[in-house]
């Protein structure tokens, strides 16, 4: 049976977390796939969890491990069907003067999927263990892969 009151909490609750979305959509999608596609199948994809999240996580942990694993799973699934396009954040927004994000931006391009997602929960100042729970990594992972990030990081500016 349909429930007016289960959408309504649900679209309260997408529009109070719209901007995790969007960031996790933006820092997926790439050239060919528009951002309110990748958007809408987050969207699609949280409503099908929303009646069995029991509220164990905090809401926008749940939002970050869904967007995260959405886009994950798109790129997966497009790479076996079509020629696969690497991922590019957009920084043309960025104002000149800004060129350390602009180069931080362009490396972190560079990374591989789930490289990205540690870097963007850390960006987004998340603690180690919301990370962990998003990822489904342990703590102790989380903090061994972003030490060997910033490290690639590192070397790849230098380079």
């Amino acid at each position: 049976m349909y429930n007016q009151d289960l959408e309504k909490d649900f679209m309260d609750m997408v529009r109070h977390n719209e901007r995790i979305i969007y960031k996790v959509v933006s820092f997926y999608a790439d050239i060919d796939q528009s951002v309110s596609d990748l958007y809408q199948e987050v969207v699609l994809n949280l409503w099908k969890a929303y009646p069995s999240f029991r509220g164990e996580s905090k809401v926008s942990t749940w939002i970050y491990r869904i967007s995260l694993n959405t886009c994950i799973t798109f790129f997966r699934r497009s790479k076996r069907s079509i020629s696969y396009t690497d991922l590019v954040i957009d920084i043309s927004d960025i104002p000149d003067e800004d060129d350390n994000i602009k180069e931080l931006y362009r490396l972190i391009n560079k990374l591989g999927k789930i490289e990205k997602a540690l870097v963007l929960l850390y960006l987004d100042e998340k603690p180690y263990r919301e990370i962990a729970e998003i990822t489904g990594l342990t703590v102790t992972n989380v903090a061994t892969k972003l030490n060997r990030i910033k490290d690639k990081l590192k070397k790849m500016s230098n380079e």
